[in-house]
C-alpha cells in the first residue's frame, strides 16, 4: 500500500484558447506561478508549453520559454517536462527546437499521425474574444497531426546525447506498436514511460474497456521496462485518472487536459485538479511521488543537468 504515484500537471498546453476560461496561464509569469502550484500541491512533473503573451496562441519558440523555465527551476525541484508536439499546425522542426536547445529531464514524444478534432468545441461555445480561436479550432476539421517514423526517430535521435527521457504519449493502440518497434530498434530504452491518452476525437475513447485495453496491450508488448500513466481529455480526466490509479499506474491532470474541476465548474488553477488528484490517491491508501521519488522511478539525469 506504500506505492508511489506520480502526477504529471500539464499547464496549458496547445488544445484550450483563452476565451474558454480566464484562468488559463498565457504569460510566462502565469505559467511559471501555475508550474510552482502544481508541485506544492503534488504534483512532481510540470508539462510545458508555452503561448504568446499578447493573443494567447501556442508559440513554440525556445525564447518564449526561457523565460519561465529559469523561474520554475529556481523556485522548485519540479521536473520540467518541454512539449515536442507543440501544437498540430507546427512544423516538427519547429516543435522539436526548445527541447533540443534545454535539454530537460523529460520531453514528450508523439508515437502517430493522426486527426485531433478540436471542432466540436465550436458547438459549445460561440463568443470568442479572437478570430484566431475560431480558425485554430475548425481547422482542426482537415488537420492531420503529423508524427512519422521519420519524425520520431528525428525527436529520439537529437535528444539521445543529452539524455533527456520522453512521455511518450500514446493515443491509440497502434501508438503502443509504433513505440515496441523503437525499443526494438534499441532508439527508446527501458524504463519509458508511457502516457496513454483518452478522449481525444481521433484517437481512443474513454470507457473503462479502453483504459483496459490499452493498460492489457503494454503490458503484453513490455511487461515490467515501462511506467503507466494516463490521462483523460474533458469530463473523463478524473475518472480515467481513477482507473489508473488502481491498475497500478500513475496519472496527469492540467488545464491542457481539462478546463474543469467538478462537473460544469472551471478549474480555478492548475492546483486545484492536482490537489483533487492527491486527494484521490491518497484516500485509496497510496503515495503521491516527489520529485526526487520520481526522477528515480523514471531514471532521470537530475535536474541540475540541463541547459537552462
Amino acid at each position: 500500500m506504500g506505492r508511489k504515484v506520480i502526477i504529471t500537471c500539464a499547464v496549458t498546453g496547445s488544445i484550450h484558447t483563452p476565451s474558454m476560461s480566464p484562468h488559463l496561464p498565457i504569460t510566462a509569469d502565469q505559467i511559471a506561478e501555475a508550474a510552482v502550484g502544481a508541485r506544492e500541491a503534488g504534483a512532481a512533473i510540470v508539462h510545458l508549453h508555452a503561448r504568446d503573451p499578447a493573443t494567447g496562441q501556442p508559440d513554440q519558440r525556445p525564447e518564449a520559454f526561457e523565460p519561465f523555465l529559469k523561474v520554475i527551476k529556481q523556485r522548485s525541484d519540479v521536473v520540467i517536462n518541454i512539449t515536442t508536439g507543440g501544437a498540430p499546425t507546427m512544423s516538427v522542426e519547429e516543435r522539436l527546437r526548445p527541447a533540443a536547445i534545454f535539454q530537460p529531464e523529460v520531453a514528450s514524444l508523439n508515437m502517430g499521425s493522426m486527426n485531433f478534432g478540436l471542432y466540436p468545441i465550436l458547438d459549445k461555445k460561440q463568443d470568442f474574444a479572437q478570430a484566431w480561436e475560431i480558425d485554430y479550432l475548425e481547422g482542426s476539421r482537415d488537420r492531420v497531426f503529423r508524427n512519422s517514423f521519420a519524425d520520431i526517430e528525428s525527436i529520439l535521435t537529437t535528444c539521445a546525447d543529452s539524455r533527456t527521457r520522453f512521455e511518450i504519449e500514446c493515443y491509440d493502440i497502434g501508438h503502443l506498436y509504433t513505440l515496441d518497434h523503437f525499443v526494438r530498434r534499441g532508439l527508446v530504452t527501458p524504463p519509458f514511460f508511457v502516457q496513454s491518452v483518452f478522449g481525444i476525437l481521433g484517437g481512443i475513447g474513454a470507457h473503462g474497456e479502453d483504459v483496459l485495453h490499452m493498460r492489457r496491450t503494454a503490458d503484453r508488448l513490455f511487461g515490467d521496462a515501462y511506467r503507466w500513466s494516463v490521462l483523460g481529455a474533458g469530463r473523463h480526466q478524473m475518472p480515467v485518472a481513477l482507473q489508473s490509479v488502481l491498475l497500478g499506474g500513475h496519472l496527469r491532470v492540467g488545464l491542457e487536459d481539462s478546463l474543469y474541476a467538478g462537473r460544469g465548474r472551471l478549474a480555478r488553477s492548475n492546483a486545484e485538479q492536482v490537489t483533487l488528484a492527491r486527494q484521490m490517491v491518497e484516500s485509496l491508501g497510496f503515495e503521491v511521488a516527489t520529485p526526487d521519488e520520481a526522477r528515480e522511478i523514471l531514471n532521470l539525469k537530475g535536474g541540475d543537468k540541463v541547459a537552462f
